[in-house]
C-alpha cells in the first residue's frame, strides 16, 4: 500500500524495474534506475544532515536530474521546495532564508547562478549537482551516486509529514508558500488517475516547471500508474514548432499545460504538419482559455478527449468538466463539478451560502487542500473558512477568492476575481468580463484589462491586447467594438497595443506587472 510519495517509485521499481520511468529528449531513466539513484541521494542527504521535516531546495531546469532530486529528497524524510531558477536572484534568496535552507540539489547547468547565490548565503551547506563552486560545500553528481545503497534504510514517512513547499509567484509583495503533505498529493494523484484513465502505456508530457503545481501529473500521476512522464525541455516552449514535433516524436497521450501553451501550439506550431493521433487527454486549466481558440484546436484535434480543470494550487486540483462538443463563442465553458474527494459551497460577503444561481466565492474542502502558510499562522487563519460541525470539530474550506454560480446543470461557472471587482463611478465592474468580451473581436488574440487609480478621484481602465496572427488591430476601431458590447462605464479609457505580454514562469498573462508598470508612467 502507497502511503508516501517516495513508495510510488520504489513500487514501479519492484513491478516494472526495466520500464522507461522519465524521458527527457533521447535520455531516459528507468524505475530500477530511478530507485537506486534517489537511495543514493536520499543517502547523502542524511549523512549530510538532513533530519525528517527538514527543506531541501530544487535549483534546476527541466531534466533527468529533477526527478532524482524530488523522489532522493522524498525518501531522506524532507520536504523539496522547488525554485524557478529564471527568478531573480533576490527571490531565490529570500526563498532560501525564508525555509530555513541549507542543503540545495542543483544540476551543472547552473553552476553560474549558484556560484552567485552561494555568495550570499552563507548558511548553505551543502550543494549537490556541481563541483568546485563553494570550497567544502558543493558536490558533484558522480560523487554522489558512488555510494553504495546497501543497508540503507529510509526514515519512516507518514500521509501527514510535509512533502513540498510551493511559493507563490510575488510579483508584488512577499510571496505565500503552501505546505503540502503526502496526503494532499497522493489524493489528487488516485483520484485524477481513476478519473482519467490513466494507464501504464500512457505518455504523459511534463508541459509546466517543477515550481509549478501542474506537473504532479507527471512527476507523481504518470509513475503511480506505470506510465512514461516525458520532460519538456524549456527552449520548446519558445519554439512552438519544435515542441509540435516533440509531442509528435515522443507519441504523448496525455497533455496538461496552461491554455497558452496550446494557443500557441494552435496559431504558430505548424500542427498541420506534425501527427497528433496518439493524444488521447487534452487537459487545460490555470487560466480562461479562449473559446475561439479552444474551438479551433477541437477541430484540429477531434480524436483527442479535452477537459478543463479548476484548483488554486492550494488545493492543487479539484473539479472538472470534459468539453464534448468544440464551442460556440458565446459563455465561457464550465469549470464543472468537484470531484470524489472534495465538496464546495458558494459564499455571500456575510459567509452565507447564496441562493441557487446566485453569485458568490468559492470555498471548497479537499483531501488535497494544503496544510497551511509556511511560517504565517495569520495568513492561514484568513485562508480558510470554518464550519462547526459539534463543539470542539470544524470543517476548513479554502477561501479561493473565485466567483462562481451554479448554472442549471449545476455545474460551476467563474464569474471572475473577488479581487478583479471594482466600484467605478458607482457602477460595479468586472475586469474579467471585459476581458472576455474583447477577446469576442477576431482581431484580438489574448487580452489583459488593469485598473489603474492615477489620483484619488480617477481610476483608469486600461486593455492591452495582442492582435491576431494578420489582423491590423487599431485601437480606435476596438473601443468602438466596446462600446457597442459593454455597458458606457466598463469600456476602457486607454487600449494599448503589443506583441506580447510580461508573463509568470508558468505562461500566464502577469497582470500584476502590467498594472505595475503602467501605473509609473
Amino acid at each position: 500500500m502507497i502511503y508516501n510519495l517516495a513508495q510510488i517509485i520504489e513500487q514501479g521499481a519492484s513491478d516494472f524495474p526495466e520500464r522507461e520511468a522519465y524521458r527527457c529528449m533521447d535520455d531516459s531513466i528507468t524505475f530500477a534506475e530511478l530507485h537506486q539513484k534517489s537511495d543514493q541521494l536520499a543517502m547523502y542527504l542524511i549523512r549530510a544532515g538532513v533530519k525528517k521535516g527538514d527543506r531541501v531546495a530544487v535549483y534546476m531546469n527541466r531534466c533527468l536530474d529533477a526527478p532524482v532530486a524530488v523522489f532522493g529528497i522524498l525518501k531522506a524524510g524532507a520536504a523539496y521546495v522547488p525554485m524557478d531558477t529564471f527568478a531573480p536572484l533576490s527571490r531565490s534568496l529570500y526563498i532560501l532564508e525564508d525555509c530555513d535552507i541549507e542543503h540545495m540539489v542543483t544540476s551543472p547547468s547552473q553552476r553560474k547562478k549558484v556560484a552567485s547565490l552561494i555568495k550570499d548565503a552563507p548558511f548553505l551547506k551543502s550543494v549537490i549537482g556541481i563541483s568546485e563552486v563553494s570550497d567544502g560545500k558543493s558536490v558533484a553528481w558522480e560523487r554522489v551516486f558512488s555510494n553504495p545503497v546497501e543497508g540503507f534504510g529510509p526514515p519512516r514517512v507518514l500521509e501527514q509529514d510535509l512533502a513540498f513547499i510551493l511559493y507563490t509567484s510575488g510579483s508584488t509583495g512577499t510571496p505565500k508558500a503552501m505546505m503540502h503533505t503526502h496526503n494532499s498529493a497522493l489524493s489528487l494523484v488516485k483520484v485524477v488517475g481513476d478519473l482519467f484513465g490513466f494507464h501504464p502505456e500512457d505518455r504523459v508530457g511534463i508541459f509546466a516547471p517543477l515550481h509549478f503545481d501542474m506537473c504532479m501529473f507527471g512527476y507523481f500521476i504518470a509513475p503511480y500508474v506505470g506510465a512514461v512522464a516525458i520532460i519538456i525541455p524549456d527552449a520548446h516552449f519558445k519554439m512552438h514548432a519544435s515542441l509540435s514535433a516533440l509531442v509528435e516524436k515522443e507519441k504523448i497521450t496525455i497533455w496538461y499545460s496552461v491554455p497558452y501553451v496550446l494557443t500557441q501550439v494552435l496559431l504558430r506550431g505548424e500542427i498541420e504538419k506534425h501527427d497528433f493521433s496518439a493524444l488521447r487527454w487534452v487537459l487545460f486549466a490555470g487560466e480562461l482559455f479562449i473559446l475561439k481558440h479552444l474551438r479551433a484546436l477541437m477541430l484540429q484535434w477531434p480524436h483527442a478527449k479535452f477537459g478543463n480543470l479548476y484548483g488554486p494550487a492550494e488545493t492543487i486540483a479539484c473539479t472538472y468538466y470534459v468539453v464534448e462538443e468544440p464551442p460556440t463563442i458565446g459563455e465561457p465553458i464550465p469549470i464543472g463539478t468537484v470531484w470524489g474527494n472534495t465538496e464546495y459551497k458558494i459564499l455571500d460577503s456575510e459567509d452565507r451560502v447564496v441562493a441557487p444561481g446566485d453569485t458568490g466565492e468559492l470555498v471548497v474542502r479537499s483531501a488535497s487542500t494544503m496544510l497551511g502558510y509556511w511560517k504565517n499562522e495569520e495568513l492561514t487563519e484568513k485562508a480558510f473558512y470554518k464550519l462547526n460541525i459539534s463543539p470542539g470539530y470544524d470543517h476548513l474550506y479554502y477561501r479561493t477568492g473565485d466567483l462562481m454560480r451554479e448554472n442549471d446543470k449545476g455545474e460551476l461557472m467563474f464569474m471572475g476575481r473577488n479581487d478583479r471587482q471594482l466600484q467605478l463611478r458607482g457602477h460595479r465592474v468586472e475586469l474579467d468580463g471585459i476581458e472576455h468580451t474583447l477577446l469576442k473581436n477576431e482581431d484580438v488574440e489574448e487580452a489583459a484589462v488593469v485598473a489603474i487609480e492615477r489620483d484619488e478621484d480617477h481610476t483608469e481602465l486600461v486593455a492591452v491586447v495582442k492582435p491576431a496572427s494578420g489582423s491590423r488591430l487599431n485601437p480606435k476601431d476596438l473601443s468602438l467594438f466596446c462600446k457597442t458590447a459593454m455597458p458606457s462605464y466598463a469600456v476602457p479609457q486607454s487600449i494599448l497595443v503589443r506583441n506580447d505580454f510580461p508573463r509568470t514562469s508558468s505562461g500566464k498573462i502577469d497582470r500584476k506587472e502590467i498594472q505595475k508598470e503602467l501605473t509609473s508612467l
